[in-house]
């Protein structure tokens, strides 16, 4: 048994295989070392941030949100059409990926699921 694999899906290094295939007992998923080799390469090569039309955004972009945003912890609301310049792409870990200035509002993050560029 090979004690380095371990299950995608949940983690567990009860992995066992049979076949070609790879099993977890713990939550029944089924993957086979190819499939996985070839996801790993498509999770390095996914480094690029779209906006909501698809759109690769880069740091510098200027974006212009596309709709109101409630500003967590405020009564402040990001409106709809607000133009931010000099954006910068980060990982905010919870999906916000952009980080910038807002005007009359401040430091913030964004998700880029709500900006379009410009």
């Amino acid at each position: 048994m090979d004690s380095d694999v371990k299950c995608p899906k949940c983690g567990s290094a009860y992995a066992y295989q049979d076949g070609a295939l790879w099993i977890c007992p713990e939550c029944g998923h089924e993957w086979s070392q190819q499939d996985q080799a070839a996801e790993a390469d498509g999770a390095e090569g996914s480094t690029e941030i779209r906006d909501a039309n698809g759109n690769v955004l880069a740091d510098g972009d200027t974006v212009t949100v596309i709709k109101d945003l409630k500003v967590k912890g405020s009564s402040l609301v990001v409106k709809g059409g607000t133009k931010v310049k000099g954006i910068r792409l980060a990982d905010g870990g919870d999906g916000h990926d952009i980080a910038c200035k807002m005007p009359g509002i401040g430091a913030m993050n964004l998700k880029s699921e709500f900006v379009k560029k410009s």
